[in-house]
């Protein structure tokens, strides 16, 4: 198990750390107190970064925002994001750059105090040790544990096997863990989902064999459920967050290729309770979704124009455990067309539902009541995520290889007003965007942008496992523009986001 209550989080957090400007003047004996360090971590950082020219509050802006000139103010963070996140040290950038010793682990330039002698490999040490017990205060306090009922949101990177937690006050990566249950392979976490009652949080594995719960309230693994060799992509939980259904997108181990299955989960018992498989059943399933009251499961095939309706009715005498399941339902008015649709939400009445066709660009829009047609929004290249902002009832989607919205970039978020059924716009939030959530209470879109590819903006570090590091952006529910000056750095391939509320 990668998991377990003494863990030392493995994490991803990158802050553009510009030590260029820092030119430290004569060091001077400092009220190690004062900082409210513990003394031997404040007799590091106050008197060789908190310096004149440096990371103190007078020079900070030189310095991408960050002072560190007391423990409170390090934990304000810098421009870009946190520079150290409790319990991790691997990607804290207060430890990468100012590691110099390979042996200790990843580490960056410029190297901390620039234009300086470098930290002692004890010191470098004191700061790591530090950062892996919490980086608490003088008095012992971790920053973010007086907070059970903290709001949040969780990205789950699938190139590191990595689940990074935001405080949502603030934007800031507070904790960072390893999760899956194989240590030397990567078993890619593709889908987070916070349950609706905000207690648990469950992650499903894209080269795994488990279903995993966590505790939201202080982020510690909770159980799993066996679910099988499979590649998992999504799941969907109830509203009484008792039940999830999970979906494996080709199981492998079917009659015929391309056959998946869906795996109807208890989540107070972490176990399995029915299996839907058979010949002719779930070809590619991928989206999934349930309708307004619970008693159908919409499932569609993506590699097709298809779908496929799971009767749980039990006015028809189903259920659950020994549901109806429908043959393959061909989407209306596909013409023979290969949709390819990825993602599907419904509206907040229920009587509608929107899917994110990649194949041909565009946002369907369906009738739930008899499965018709309503209208087609094309949008940029390859639409993938899509949230709903239900107070200004606004539909996002992340384009994420569009490269027609703006010239020379790659990616968009499409903005479709459900009101009058119309595109409003293209936001460009970052490179490859993919992972998308609304957080009302705050008025932002939160992006993930997987920056996988080449023409990205270059990551500010290697990542221990490899690969180029995504990061996050925020668009103003309000103003339906990119917040300026507000990026965060992640870990390899940031694929979903889920709040906390």
């Amino acid at each position: 198990m990668k998991s377990s209550r003494n863990r030392i989080f493995i994490a991803v957090v990158i802050v553009a750390i510009t030590f260029s400007h820092c030119k430290p003047d004569e060091k001077i004996e400092l009220n190690l107190m004062g900082g409210g360090y513990p003394p031997q971590i404040g007799k590091i950082v106050l008197n060789k970064c908190a310096v004149s020219g440096c990371h103190n509050d007078i020079s900070k802006e030189a310095a991408s925002g960050l002072s560190m000139s007391s423990w409170d103010k390090l934990f304000e963070g810098t421009r870009n994001g946190a520079a150290v996140i409790p319990y991790n040290h691997k990607q804290s950038t207060m430890f990468l750059f100012c590691n110099t010793f390979d042996e200790l682990g990843t580490w960056v330039k410029p190297t901390m105090p620039t234009n300086d002698t470098p930290l002692t490999k004890e010191e470098v040490i004191t700061i790591r040790n530090w950062i892996d017990v919490g980086a608490p205060n003088s008095n012992g306090f971790v920053k973010f544990s007086d907070n059970p009922n903290r709001s949040k949101y969780y990205v789950c990177n699938q190139g590191c096997d990595l689940v990074t937690v935001f405080d949502a006050e603030t934007n800031l990566p507070m904790r960072c863990f390893e999760v899956g249950q194989t240590k030397n392979q990567t078993e890619s976490p593709h889908q987070i989902r916070v349950s609706p009652d905000g207690q648990y949080y469950y992650i499903i594995f894209l080269n795994g064999t488990v279903f995993q719960k966590f505790r939201a309230s202080d982020d510690s693994f909770v159980a799993q459920a066996y679910i099988g060799f499979g590649s998992w992509n999504t799941f969907v939980i109830t509203k009484d967050s008792k039940y999830a259904f999970a979906v494996d997108y080709n199981s492998g181990d079917g009659p015929v290729s391309g056959e998946g299955r869906v795996k109807y989960i208890d989540l107070t018992e972490m176990a399995v309770k029915a299996t839907y498989v058979g010949s002719n059943l779930f070809s590619y399933p991928h989206a999934v979704a349930l309708n307004h009251s619970e008693d159908i499961l919409y499932v569609f095939g993506q590699e097709a124009s298809f779908f496929y309706k799971i009767n749980m009715q039990s006015s028809q005498g189903n259920s659950a455990l020994s549901p109806e399941i429908s043959m393959r339902i061909q989407m209306d008015q596909s013409n023979g067309q290969i949709l390819k649709p990825h993602d599907v939400l419904f509206s907040q009445s229920g009587n509608r539902y929107f899917l994110s066709c990649q194949n041909t660009n565009e946002i369907r829009i369906y009738n739930t009541a008899d499965d018709k047609l309503i209208k087609t929004i094309p949008v940029g290249t390859f639409p993938q995520e899509l949230a709903i902002d239900f107070q200004r009832n606004i539909l996002f989607a992340a384009c994420m290889e569009d490269t027609v919205s703006f010239q020379g970039l790659r990616g968009s978020v499409a903005v479709i007003d459900l009101n009058s059924l119309s595109l409003v716009k293209h936001i460009y939030t970052g490179h490859q965007p993919h992972g998308i959530t609304v957080d009302e209470k705050r008025n932002q879109l939160i992006v993930a942008n997987r920056n996988a590819t080449l023409g990205g903006p270059a990551p500010h570090h290697i990542s221990d496992c490899g690969g180029r590091n995504g990061y996050l952006t925020f668009v103003d529910l309000n103003t339906l523009e990119l917040i300026p000056k507000k990026k965060v750095e992640v870990s390899v391939d940031p694929y979903f986001i889920s709040v906390r509320p």
